[in-house]
């Protein structure tokens, strides 16, 4: 329907008119502490000065220009919003491999934005979305909507599909092949394919690859293997593509000589990452490859495993996974917080941050990874994942000391994104 124009002007008008209003609007955010993420210690008081959508000045006192609202979250520790690095929006607990048979994309992407609001809610400001698990880029409008303003949500890296090979992880396999049940990835088979389907993806709006290099895993208790899916020349032609493109290669990987390969194409990270070679080790931290744990995913398995047997497994698992990240830290690789959210509750994930601290890393050391190097890999190092003048005003209020206790990321009081308030309790 076409509008008379004098309508169409004052529309225009009145955006601009609010826009302007939004880009002037002050705040300033008190509270005891605040967290010096690189510094790993609490500045105390805190204030940060907001204007519009971003930080201005940091301080213990900042400037209360006239007219500014000021928000006083009394004994709360103020800090930036929270980073998971491994997320999937198009899952939720339930019959995961069976979502793209038994759910249409218009209800998963549904259900992607209640679970988008949930994380936002639980303190999650920045994600990176590791594919929509057969939703092709549904992914792509859950992201432009968040940044439109017209849902609640975190800022978004988002994939698309992952890529598989035929046969591979992600596909179908073990059905009726008449009733031709779908792969949740989309298939590539070799270099020419991959870079193919890369550019597709691209096309339709994803800011990154994922693509799935191992699988099906086997672990006996004593022993773990996984088969490799796409040798280091392919996936070094994907990398190559990503980066024609200012783009980058996530992968799914969890043993040798699968993440071996990866980490030698230059891929930017490393996901699952259960055991790397001590070769695959020393290339990813010389080349600041990311290792991306994911321990919660596999908690929750145990914890609601269909039998006392698989619950077994699952924890011998966790076991094993968490001694090679012991091993891992001591040879230097760098790690990002991904919590493999979905299939488990949304909003739940800062679980992640404390399991990576059970293991042995040190608070200090885990908030650093999920903040600063989360926001290098999702290419927002300038922009978030610390309070500085110039970032993005996203910033949280815990009530405690996270590096004391990291456990208060779960019990997040307040929620500013991009300078509007989404959660005050």
């Amino acid at each position: 329907m076409r509008l008379p124009l004098l309508c169409l002007t004052a529309a225009a008008a009145f955006t601009f008119s609010a826009s302007a209003q939004d880009a002037d609007k002050t705040t300033v955010l008190h509270a005891a502490h605040m967290l010096d993420v690189a510094a790993g210690k609490l500045v105390s008081p805190g204030e940060v000065l907001v204007v519009g959508n971003r930080i201005r000045e940091v301080g213990t006192h900042v400037a209360h220009p006239a007219g500014a609202q000021v928000i006083d979250l009394g004994s709360a520790t103020l800090m930036p919003g929270l980073i998971d690095a491994h997320t999937h929006l198009f899952l939720h607990p339930g019959a995961e491999d069976l979502q793209t048979v038994e759910e249409s994309t218009p209800q998963r992407t549904i259900e992607a934005l209640l679970a988008a609001k949930a994380d936002v809610m639980a303190g999650f400001t920045a994600e990176r979305d590791m594919g929509s698990e057969g939703s092709g880029c549904a992914d792509v409008a859950v992201r432009n909507a968040i940044n439109s303003g017209d849902i609640p949500g975190p800022r978004m890296r988002v994939s698309c599909n992952a890529v598989d090979v035929l046969g591979g992880h992600e596909d179908a396999n073990n059905y009726n092949p008449a009733q031709h049940v779908l792969s949740n990835a989309d298939y590539a088979n070799n270099a020419t394919e991959l870079v193919a389907v890369m550019r597709q993806q691209r096309k339709e709006g994803a800011d990154f690859t994922k693509i799935y290099e191992t699988g099906k895993d086997r672990f006996d208790g004593v022993t773990f293997t996984t088969p490799y899916q796409y040798t280091e020349a392919e996936l070094a032609a994907a990398v190559t593509e990503a980066h024609r493109t200012g783009s980058r290669v996530a992968v799914h990987a969890t043993g040798e000589p699968g993440t071996g390969f990866a980490a030698r194409a230059g891929v930017a990270s490393v996901d699952h990452a259960y055991v790397l070679s001590p070769e695959t080790m020393k290339v990813m931290r010389d080349n600041g490859i990311f290792a991306v744990p994911t321990f919660t995913i596999t908690e929750y398995f145990a914890d609601h495993a269909a039998t006392p047997q698989v619950g077994e497994r699952e924890r011998a698992g966790l076991k094993m996974h968490a001694a090679e990240f012991r091993k891992q830290m001591a040879a230097g690789v760098p790690f990002v917080v991904g919590s493999d959210v979905g299939p488990f509750p949304h909003g739940t994930q800062a679980r992640e941050y404390e399991l990576m601290v059970e293991y042995g890393m040190k608070p200090a050391d885990v908030l650093r990874a999920g903040l600063i190097n989360g926001a290098k890999l999702l290419d927002w190092a300038d922009s978030v994942g610390q309070l500085k003048a110039g970032f993005y005003a996203d910033v949280i209020a815990v009530p405690g000391d996270p590096i004391a206790d990291i456990g208060v990321l779960k019990r997040v009081s307040f929620v500013m994104k991009n300078g509007e308030v989404l959660r005050k309790e």
